[in-house]
């Protein structure tokens, strides 16, 4: 009852997702996968890669990265859970093509290189190069806006601003 009188609020919090790659910025409803298409995983953007460099959007922590390297989740130092999917179809590729720079657990500040991979390999293999960068828990999020379009660059262009919820302390 008490807790009550003595909590404080914690402030909302602003979060910059910086590029996580190179290249065109598109809607997240333009993926060729209904899972990412129709917001299933959860909210956020797409790019479609013109290198193949993966770099941290924010500052946080590895919390998973797939046995096939073509996907990583970051959780940030709010709380934040980001999925970055390499490619549609990618997991048929058991890794080929993909070179981790890091493990779960690791903390990673914006920019920091997440994974290679070899855009010729995914496009000889039919596989879609549109990767998502998702918002998987948006429950905490109190408003999300992409503020690029167009060209932008790896870890140095922002790709969406993100207001998390505050809460209880």
């Amino acid at each position: 009852m008490l807790r009550g009188l003595f909590s404080r609020k914690k402030q909302q919090q602003e979060v910059t997702l910086l590029a996580p790659l190179t290249g065109e910025v598109v809607a997240l409803t333009e993926v060729p996968d209904p899972v990412f298409a129709q917001k299933v995983v959860g909210d956020g953007a797409a790019i479609i890669p013109t290198e193949g460099v993966l770099v941290s959007p924010l500052a946080g922590s590895v919390t998973h990265l797939f046995p096939t390297h073509h996907a990583i989740a970051l959780t940030s130092e709010s709380g934040l859970e980001i999925l970055l999917h390499i490619g549609i179809d990618t997991v048929k590729l058991k890794g080929e093509g993909f070179t981790p720079h890091v493990k779960a657990g690791d903390q990673v500040k914006p920019g920091d290189k997440l994974i290679s991979f070899d855009l010729d390999v995914l496009q000889k293999a039919g596989c879609p190069i549109v990767t998502p960068v998702v918002i998987t828990n948006g429950d905490l999020v109190a408003e999300k806006k992409v503020v690029s379009t167009g060209s932008v660059r790896a870890g140095q262009e922002p790709l969406m601003q993100v207001i998390v919820k505050g809460g209880a302390s």
